[in-house]
């Protein structure tokens, strides 16, 4: 695994710009109706004391102040706040195949807009952030820290970093995991899950940790356009393979890639792991991502 204290990059201005970009519009929606605080209402002993108010049903009975109650000629409960103060662990695929993408974004650019949102909205949150970057081995770990300098060190490491040639093995990044010391994490895992080795290790990831998986596809990992022949080359391995696009060869291949979705999906369901998929081509996709994060995570 790479040292980052030994190599840091300059960052371009293209690259600061971006991180602003974002960093003002997760803050615009976290600030609108979208997010509440970090802090829910729990009734629990050991949280702190946040106010006294009436019974309603479905209250603990074991958080009756019989005393006020007496006092007040009605049933009320102590209510206290729960500081949340989680682990969220980002693990983000940098192999090869994540510099493919059919428009004018690459997937390594969507992770790294994704894995920046998702920081923010835990540093929002009062959680802990940590970043896993992967390809065939775990590339960069940079552990759980909430304050926001922690955060862009989070992003100014997603946007310098260059995907080499490698190919894609979660199961190195899944083994690491399980390595950590972490207890009641949140697991995201950032791919395109085109791996062979993705069932490997997941069920006891997905036992230890709180696991989602967010699928990022290509259109053309999808579905590819009938245009006749095409030559295409595997980034991970380099090797060129020519095939028949002509609409009855191209349900061939649609076919094939509809199977290897549908596979992942079952692979999924039976881990116990939430999918969550993010289009290449989808213009609202990281408010999306908020919406779903904050639904998740219930700020």
């Amino acid at each position: 695994m790479n040292n980052m204290s030994k190599t840091k990059k300059v960052l371009s201005p293209d690259i600061i710009r971006k991180m602003k970009q974002l960093e003002i519009f997760t803050r615009r929606l976290l600030n609108g109706s979208l997010m509440g605080d970090s802090r829910s209402a729990q009734k629990g002993v050991g949280f702190e004391f946040d106010q006294i108010r009436e019974y309603s049903c479905g209250d603990d009975i074991r958080f009756i102040d019989w005393k006020s109650s007496a006092r007040s000629n009605k049933l009320l409960v102590k209510q206290y706040i729960e500081e949340r103060s989680r682990t969220i662990i980002i693990a983000v695929d940098v192999s090869f195949s994540s510099a493919f993408g059919s428009g004018a974004s690459t997937k390594c650019n969507r992770f790294a807009e994704l894995a920046s949102v998702l920081a923010l909205v835990g540093h929002h949150g009062k959680d802990r952030v940590a970043l896993l970057l992967f390809s065939d081995q775990v590339c960069e770990y940079i552990p759980p820290g909430t304050s926001l300098s922690h955060m862009h060190r989070i992003m100014e490491l997603l946007f310098s970093y260059t995907p080499r040639q490698s190919k894609t093995d979660i199961s190195v990044a899944l083994k690491y995991m399980l390595s950590l010391k972490n207890r009641d994490a949140i697991v995201l895992i950032l791919s395109d899950f085109i791996d062979t080795s993705v069932e490997t290790y997941l069920a006891h990831v997905a036992k230890k940790y709180d696991t989602i998986a967010v699928r990022c596809l290509d259109e053309y990992e999808q579905a590819l356009p009938s245009v006749g022949f095409v030559t295409i080359e595997d980034l991970e391995i380099g090797e060129l393979v020519e095939l028949d696009m002509r609409s009855q060869k191209n349900n061939f291949v649609k076919n094939i890639l509809t199977a290897r979705i549908h596979e992942q999906n079952k692979v999924f369901r039976k881990k116990g792991v939430e999918l969550v998929d993010s289009s290449l081509h989808k213009v609202d996709y990281l408010a999306d991502m908020v919406r779903f994060f904050r639904r998740r995570m219930m700020y």
